[in-house]
């Protein structure tokens, strides 16, 4: 160690007398590919961050495949570190010859691991120990994680080695999917400095499901850089009504049932779709347009930028996002697109399915709401939404109250500035030098 460096302090553990906190503070965000064109939320908080002066580095797993990116990544300053993966076990054994002669106690933290490193691929092992000694030669004072995977459990073993200590956001399919292990998500999450819970429902699941400590689970909610999306006051609804969905072309985003509520209005109320994005059920939805003759007014645009959504959002009168929980048990956390159309003054037509009903909500004695929120079960789900686009084809439908309120909503919600506020106060060192209680961490409600 270097007479200028200084140990961090091991995950969940506040510094004693004997321990100096760090003199810089420098985050490292562990992603299992970067870029990927489908998680903007993490471009958007990484850059909130960067806006605010943290100094970050990003570290990926695997390259990307995607051929579309956003213009927001041009932007991000962070250098960015793909970790090499052995495929032999001759680099396996390289990696860790590095590792005995770099990080002290090596051989010692790694047997320690034993019971997660089972449960994992040795190319696996191997990255968490390479990432390691990056981040003791970067200067790297914390980890962060989105999602509870393979970037979550690479983030434990560098974390062990060098205790940095990590946190990580937890999403959906890293929660609620069948093929979820269990075991290992405990595992990952019990080493964990905090839990971060997207939504209040994903905080209580954690908490009651996979058996989290309350205390442990942090709310952060994924943010919108809001000057992005300006508001406008929706107009009266056009004829035909212009409904937009956007999402991965997957079971539980449910534009089956969407399409099939295009079908039952074709005789009442007209009705313009437009499905941006691409995915595995591509084809079968556009046999299904083609089945209900509805190629006039069903239209599949494939993937679109966040620059040309902001103009599909002006284009629409109504977003959807009719999702369901999958056969998989795969279901969304909160979809960004949602958001952004609240943000934007577009109303929207959803289903209560985990935390979307903490943004969507319907109206009351109180108010309008800040949307239409549908109930999730698939039986009968086509007439439901049929109704609400019915509804929203009304021009007395009180369409500028619900955007209003839904505008409020995202502003004192789901603000980047305001949510990274709260994720790096996580991050932060305790401020003396003693065990005490965990690091207090600012109430949503707080500015």
């Amino acid at each position: 160690m270097l007479p200028s460096e200084t140990r961090p302090v091991r995950a969940g553990a506040h510094p004693t007398h004997t321990q100096a906190l760090p003199r810089r503070t420098r985050v490292g965000y562990v992603v299992k590919v970067y870029p990927r064109f489908s998680e903007t939320f993490v471009v958007t908080e990484i850059l909130a961050r960067e806006a605010a002066g943290e100094d970050l580095a990003i570290y990926a797993l695997r390259p990307t495949t995607d051929a579309r990116f956003h213009p927001q990544l041009a932007q991000v300053q962070a250098p960015v570190t793909h970790l090499p993966r052995p495929q032999k076990l001759s680099g396996e054994w390289e990696t860790f010859t590095r590792a005995h002669e770099e990080l002290p106690g090596f051989g010692t933290r790694l047997g320690a691991l034993m019971p997660l490193l089972v449960r994992l691929g040795a190319s696996d092992v191997a990255q968490g120990v390479e990432l390691a000694l990056r981040v003791r030669r970067d200067g790297i004072t914390h980890l962060h994680v989105h999602f509870a995977t393979l970037a979550s459990w690479c983030a434990v073993i560098a974390s062990a080695l060098t205790d940095v200590p990590f946190t990580v956001t937890t999403h959906a399919k890293d929660l609620f999917h069948e093929d979820v292990d269990r075991v290992l998500l405990r595992e990952v999450l019990s080493r964990a400095a905090s839990v971060i819970a997207i939504s209040d429902h994903n905080a209580r699941f954690l908490a009651e499901q996979v058996g989290v400590p309350a205390d442990r689970v942090r709310l952060v909610r994924n943010g919108l850089d809001l000057p992005r999306f300006p508001y406008r006051d929706p107009g009266d609804p056009h004829a035909p009504l212009r409904v937009l969905a956007v999402g991965r072309l997957v079971e539980k985003k449910g534009f089956t049932h969407l399409v099939e509520a295009v079908a039952l209005l074709r005789d009442e109320v007209p009705v313009e779709l437009r499905l941006v994005g691409d995915g595995e059920l591509e084809q079968p939805l556009r046999d299904l347009v083609r089945e209900r003759g509805l190629g006039d007014r069903v239209h599949l645009l494939g993937a679109r930028s966040q620059a040309e959504l902001v103009d599909e959002l002006a284009w629409a009168d109504l977003l959807a996002a009719p999702c369901v929980v999958g056969a998989d048990g795969n279901a969304d956390g909160l979809p960004t697109v949602l958001l952004e159309a609240m943000a934007s003054g577009v109303p929207c037509v959803a289903t209560a399915v985990t935390g979307i009903p903490e943004a969507v909500q319907p109206g009351g004695a109180d108010g309008p709401g800040t949307g239409i929120l549908l109930d999730a079960e698939v039986t009968g789900l086509p007439g439901r939404l049929a109704g609400a686009l019915r509804a929203v084809a009304d021009p007395f439908w009180p369409r500028q109250e619900v955007a209003r309120a839904a505008r409020a909503l995202v502003e004192r919600d789901y603000d980047t500035r305001r949510q990274t506020r709260y994720l790096s106060a996580l991050e932060r060192p305790a401020p003396h030098p003693v065990r005490a209680a965990p690091v207090p961490v600012p109430s949503q409600e707080a500015s």
